[in-house]
């Protein structure tokens, strides 16, 4: 079983790239299910064909489903959590309080991820393919395990008159008789779905970009957190190239020119992953056919199912009050080391190596003290947080 995420900027084409991907995995004869999970559904448009709540024939070996998470979310929440309200108040507990008790966080990421897992469980499909929202939104989606887990480890602390008044809600959840009672095997099981989110063998994320500077910056952040959180990014897409060459007027060769110098930039941002291309159409692309082509021309003759990088990009370690972060350079022959740290930016240069990163929030007011080069791996120290005023 493979499960696919491809997340990235609005607009840079996540869809038709996802879309294409299932196409070709269809075409070479796996079982494919291809989902959206963002509120504001094209990915029917894409595939030329109306799609459902549910898994909805498209093709040979192909099936199309977009999430009505808004519709799940009123399903099992609705009414109960104005009722869960009026339980708490008449309890004493004051207005505000009663409302932020009755509001379980991240709803609809939890119906996402629920969604995403029953089908890689249910074993009807080889892969499964997600249209994720834009990059914020995903990463939020991305860090709920921990967020349910964490407020489920809460629950279990409440006393056992605000275990009385909360098992309505929470049966509305989970199927059981006694949700309070099974609290702890709820958490074994947001624990599962994160080892399956994080597992490289299963889960593959990747990055869909344009040649352009706001956009290489957010696929850096989201590079960074999918790091931090662990999960596994095994490529990017780099979405809609120009040829070098492009013929016309000085518009186009202008465009061209600053296209590559940002196509350059992504290949170094992202080393050690690979970078596929998918070239800029002078068209829209919609229906199987125009699918199965753009996935042929980014796969190439790969099968785009499997597993194209494994180890981590990043990894930060903390020790002590500091931070160590280590970023494997597997391909960088090692010279002088420079560094520059501004806010949450880092520019590292090896010789004629120069990397950018994006630092999570953590380290953003943290110094970088020292970095050390040795055996294909960058390893930058960053000291205690500055005393406070």
């Amino acid at each position: 079983m493979r499960l696919i995420l491809y997340l990235g900027k609005g607009g840079v084409g996540k869809t038709t790239t996802a879309a294409a991907t299932a196409a070709r995995a269809a075409e070479l004869g796996y079982r494919t299910l291809v989902v959206s999970t963002d509120v504001a559904h094209s990915l029917a448009d894409a595939l030329d064909q109306p799609l459902g709540a549910q898994p909805t024939p498209v093709a040979a070996n192909l099936w199309g489903q977009e999430i009505n998470v808004l519709d799940e979310v009123r399903r099992h929440w609705g009414t109960l959590q104005t009722h869960l309200q009026q339980l708490l108040k008449r309890r004493g507990v004051n207005e505000v309080a009663a409302e932020e008790l009755a509001i379980i966080p991240g709803m609809e990421e939890v119906v996402s991820l629920l969604h995403i897992r029953r089908q890689a469980r249910a074993g009807d499909f080889d892969v499964v393919i997600v249209d994720a929202a834009p990059t914020g939104e995903t990463v939020r989606l991305l860090t709920m395990p921990e967020a349910v887990q964490m407020y489920a480890g809460r629950l279990l602390s409440w006393d056992q008159g605000m275990v009385r008044l909360a098992r309505p809600l929470m049966r509305a959840m989970l199927p059981s008789s006694d949700v309070f009672a099974s609290l702890p095997q709820f958490i074994a099981e947001v624990e599962e779905l994160r080892a399956t989110l994080t597992d490289p063998a299963i889960a593959s994320y990747r990055l869909v970009l344009t040649p352009e500077r706001m956009v290489l910056k957010e696929a850096q952040r989201a590079a960074t957190y999918l790091a931090l959180y662990g999960y596994p990014v095994d490529g990017a897409v780099l979405n809609r190239v120009l040829p070098p060459d492009s013929a016309g007027d000085g518009f186009w060769q202008r465009l061209a020119a600053t296209q590559q110098q940002y196509r350059r930039q992504a290949h170094e941002l992202f080393a050690p992953l690979p970078i596929w291309e998918a070239p800029y159409e002078a068209r829209d692309l919609r229906g199987l056919d125009d699918l199965r082509a753009l996935g042929r021309a980014i796969f190439g003759a790969e099968d785009p199912t499997r597993v194209f990088f494994r180890g981590t990009t990043q990894e930060l370690v903390k020790e002590g009050e500091e931070y160590r972060l280590r970023l494997p350079l597997p391909h960088v022959e090692l010279d002088k080391v420079t560094m520059l740290k501004r806010g949450d930016q880092l520019f590292v240069e090896i010789g004629s190596f120069r990397r950018e990163l994006i630092l999570p929030l953590v380290l953003a007011d943290r110094e970088a003290t020292r970095a050390v080069f040795r055996n294909g791996v960058l390893e930058v120290r960053f000291g205690p947080p500055p005393p406070s005023a």
